[in-house]
């Protein structure tokens, strides 16, 4: 089977550009007008999608988990619930937003924290769906998330292998469309314990799947590291200005670090190619510069036996090559040559069959 998935139109599979994903979660901090702002941004910069957070706040926590005092810096409420649904939209801002992504011509959809949320999601038709690394083990979600029919990227921070193989199986009992991304859910992530190697490891043990990173470290490398390793999904957290007030906003990426991000991994995968060693007609200038033939190193004349005293080693290149130097040796001239001229294939008969 191909490690291949549909997003939106979007093909993403070994041979295709990274699918970026601008997690813009809640640094709207509540803001519809604010989101279309990051909408914006991420288009410019080049993203192929934006994705928010869904929570159906007051199913999702304990009471006493919703109506604990939460007063901070990064507070948007006296309570966390209240916080949270502060920066929760609703069925009016979602339909808006998901307008303007159309206007805009980029990919929207969402993570789903839980039941309520996924069907939700799913009344507005998204066209794919986010699990977060906490719902790994979430198997009642994953299956009913599953179910709705939409391709599935499902994060793996704070999981073991076997986490991840029971998330993937229960997904791939109703769904074929799902994606696993590499995650350490730290906020940010320590560089040491990003762990990149596993992404050679998910695509070793699902050999169908599409694979990934979502980074939760500060800068923009790590992306370009997981696109060689075969990562074809990138999630980064993203922002219009890393002060903001909100816990998010300081290892997210701006907009013009997420622009050099997507244009480095374009890059990449140009720069990858093939797996042919060749020679390109850009390189023939330097090859001719910098490359190297035999020449004469004195006159010498008609008939002359040639001794390795008698052969240069010089550029430009272009002509016969320094490896055949041992050949040359004890070759009888068939013409006369002045110093600095250059060996010719057809003046050594023993070198003819090489031409």
């Amino acid at each position: 089977m191909a490690r291949t998935m549909t997003i939106d139109g979007i093909e993403i599979g070994d041979g295709t550009d990274a699918f970026v994903i601008a997690e813009v979660g809640h640094n709207h901090q509540g803001s519809v007008e604010k989101c279309e702002e990051l909408f914006q941004a991420a288009k410019l910069a080049g993203a192929s999608a934006v994705k928010l957070q869904k929570r159906d706040n007051k199913t999702l926590y304990t009471e006493e988990f919703y109506n604990k005092p939460y007063e901070n810096e990064n507070s948007f409420g006296p309570t966390y619930g209240a916080h949270r649904e502060a920066l929760e939209f609703g069925r009016k801002e979602y339909e808006h937003l998901c307008k303007v992504a159309r206007d805009l011509g980029i990919c929207f959809f969402a993570t789903a924290f839980d039941i309520p949320s996924a069907d939700f999601l799913a009344e507005l038709d998204m066209p794919a769906y986010k699990l977060a690394s906490g719902d790994i083990r979430n198997v009642p979600l994953l299956r009913h998330v599953a179910r709705i029919g939409k391709p599935m990227i499902i994060s793996t921070g704070a999981s073991t292998l076997d986490d991840v193989r029971r998330a993937y199986a229960t997904c791939r009992q109703f769904n074929d469309q799902v994606a696993i991304l590499q995650c350490t859910a730290g906020y940010p992530a320590r560089f040491e314990e990003l762990d990149l190697n596993v992404i050679t490891t998910y695509r070793r043990v699902f050999p169908e799947a599409v694979v990934g990173l979502s980074a939760h470290d500060n800068g923009i490398a790590m992306a370009v590291a997981s696109y060689v390793l075969g990562g074809r999904i990138v999630e980064k957290h993203f922002t219009l200005n890393r002060a903001m007030k909100g816990t998010d906003h300081a290892f997210s990426l701006e907009p013009l670090g997420l622009q050099k991000m997507v244009r480095d991994l374009r890059r990449t995968r140009l720069a990858l190619g093939s797996e042919q060693k060749r020679i390109f007609e850009s390189e023939h200038p330097a090859l001719t510069k910098m490359g190297k033939k035999l020449v004469a190193a004195r006159d010498l004349p008609l008939g002359h036996r040639v001794r390795p005293e008698d052969i240069s080693i010089k550029s430009p290149g272009g002509g016969v090559q320094p490896y055949e130097f041992d050949r040359l040796v004890g070759q009888r001239l068939t013409r006369a040559m002045k110093k600095d001229q250059p060996f010719e294939m057809a003046d050594l008969p023993s070198l003819r069959e090489v031409a």
